[in-house]
């Protein structure tokens, strides 16, 4: 199986904030909110200051060797492992939670691009080694959102019992009969069955998601040496406890990005304006704000309750217990890891930049920021359908109501635009109007209000005309219609919707070298991929 990349710049999809395309075009303010541009430079600078923050790299090593010793670990992992002990070797991270089944595809795409841009920035710098890394966002919460998965076009929840931290939910009953459901989707795709036995094997009974979620990913991944970090452990938290007492006496993140909103309000929307106290609460299936009320610490929703002593007493000696909310997430990352620069979406992207004093006041080294890899995966038949009907790759980008007008007048030529017609009509009002004038000047309103209901009546003859034409045309635009809902379900982009299950089934591992292959590293740009046999 073969596929064609093509590229084209963000701004053109008509998919991206307005704050994404100033970013990757320096446009605007926005790269005033970052410590390094998105570039080889930014790195090269971001790698140079990152040398005069130090890391316990022998507590993360530590940690990695536990979390993959149950695992069948792949020899680039453990040499990367390895690596990390090295004062020279750096990390390219992205971060996701552990989506069931992966959710949608920019899952996927996220460690894809951390995969190859490390792989680049060894070329570029060979003096420093790179590890990509998927930061596995396990403390997150919303199981309306990790716990649910597009398949077929239809949304699939699991219905589980279980609260707090998703990462800590066990796989149950209710998940393996999920699981039970895909496998009939799965057997009849014809690279269906490996990819099933992988998820067969993940999700265990009992296991948690992230043991799941990691064992998921290191079988896809692993012969690529992607590392996997699971952050809620004690001794990696246990490395953040001056930052998480510093938060829990002072605020000091609330405070540091008020300056940073104000500025971003000005030109774009702000992502995440935090809390007074940006840390959770974690224990048995609690994961629940701290708020700070008089010279007590509550646990919102519960009847939790803590002095300062006896809070920052908890903090000494249950670590794990405390979880760092949007706002303190990434400076825990960049604590625990050498971090050179950060892959995320757009949304991501757009919370990151409110944290640069953040970063600042907990003394810890803030990445470059790039922009995740976004793509769009064509079918052979649909692109042979849409070039068959005279339209581009472009066009697909436009609204489809835009793509239908322009079709139709396109198959009939100059036949069903009246803009001629208009232009005669005006000059035609024109001499009424110098006429009437002549005579009487309390007729020239009377003569506009003539040729306003004259180009009216024409503007209607024309949209019916089309419409007509439309009827004539009726199973190209019901085509055009069906391309477009099956490329951008949901009217957005395919990669926030649909599945690995989609691809994977059709096209095994051929698809999975395709993202590979055509993913940028630092080039900034839309990718569309489509199946050419």
């Amino acid at each position: 199986m073969k596929f064609n990349a093509t590229f084209m710049d963000y701004q053109f999809t008509g998919l991206f904030s307005s704050l994404v395309k100033d970013y990757i075009q320096d446009k605007g303010s926005a790269r005033s909110f970052v410590a390094y541009a998105p570039t080889y430079d930014g790195v090269s600078k971001a790698i140079a200051e990152r040398k005069k923050y130090p890391t316990n790299r022998k507590v993360l090593v530590e940690v990695l060797q536990k979390q993959y010793q149950k695992l069948p670990t792949s020899s680039s992992v453990k040499e990367n492992i390895q690596l990390l002990q090295i004062d020279n070797t750096f990390v390219v991270t992205t971060a996701h939670q552990p989506n069931i089944f992966t959710g949608p595809l920019y899952f996927f795409y996220k460690i894809i691009h951390a995969i190859q841009l490390a792989a680049d920035l060894k070329k570029q710098f060979p003096e420093n080694n790179f590890v990509p890394v998927y930061y596995m966002g396990s403390e997150d919460a919303d199981i309306e959102e990790v716990g649910s998965f597009v398949l077929g076009g239809t949304t699939y929840q699991w219905n589980t019992k279980q609260k707090g931290a998703v990462g800590r939910m066990k796989v149950d009953d209710a998940l393996i009969a999920l699981l039970k459901n895909m496998e009939g989707y799965w057997s009849v795709k014809p690279n269906g069955k490996e990819a099933l036995a992988i998820l067969q094997n993940a999700y265990q009974k009992g296991k948690t998601i992230a043991d799941a979620t990691i064992e998921l990913v290191n079988a896809f991944f692993g012969e690529y040496g992607l590392i996997v970090v699971q952050p809620d452990d004690a001794s990696l938290k246990s490395l953040f406890v001056d930052t998480m007492k510093l938060e829990l006496l002072t605020g000091f993140s609330h405070k540091a990005i008020q300056p940073t909103l104000q500025a971003l309000t000005a030109s774009y929307h702000v992502q995440s304006e935090g809390r007074a106290l940006n840390l959770f609460y974690l224990k048995d299936d609690i994961r629940a704000r701290i708020e700070k009320q008089e010279n007590q610490y509550l646990v919102a929703d519960t009847d939790i309750r803590f002095t300062e002593e006896e809070i920052l007493n908890e903090l000494q000696v249950h670590p794990e217990r405390f979880s760092p909310n949007v706002i303190l997430r990434g400076v825990f990352q960049e604590t625990i890891l050498p971090g050179v620069v950060f892959i995320g979406g757009g949304g991501e992207l757009a919370y990151w930049m409110e944290l640069k004093n953040v970063f600042a006041e907990a003394k810890v080294h803030m990445p470059v920021l790039q922009l995740r890899n976004s793509f769009l995966f064509i079918r052979a038949k649909q692109i042979q359908q849409w070039t068959a009907l005279g339209l581009t790759k472009e066009d697909l980008f436009k609204p489809v109501l835009d793509i239908e007008v322009a079709f139709v007048k396109k198959q009939s030529g100059e036949l069903l635009s009246l803009e001629a017609e208009l232009k005669s009509l005006e000059l035609v009002y024109d001499q009424i109007q110098k006429r009437v004038k002549s005579i009487d000047t309390t007729l020239g309103a009377h003569a506009n209000n003539l040729a306003h209901q004259s180009t009216k009546k024409l503007l209607e003859l024309e949209k019916k005309m089309i419409r007509a034409e439309r009827r004539k045309q009726a199973v190209a635009i019901e085509r055009i219609h069906a391309i477009k809902h099956a490329l951008f379900p949901k009217n957005g982009l395919q990669e926030r919707v649909e599945n690995i299950a989609e691809w994977l089934g059709d096209y095994g591992q051929d698809w999975l070298d395709a993202v590979i292959q055509s993913s940028p590293t630092m080039q900034q740009q839309f990718t569309i991929v489509d199946q050419i046999d």
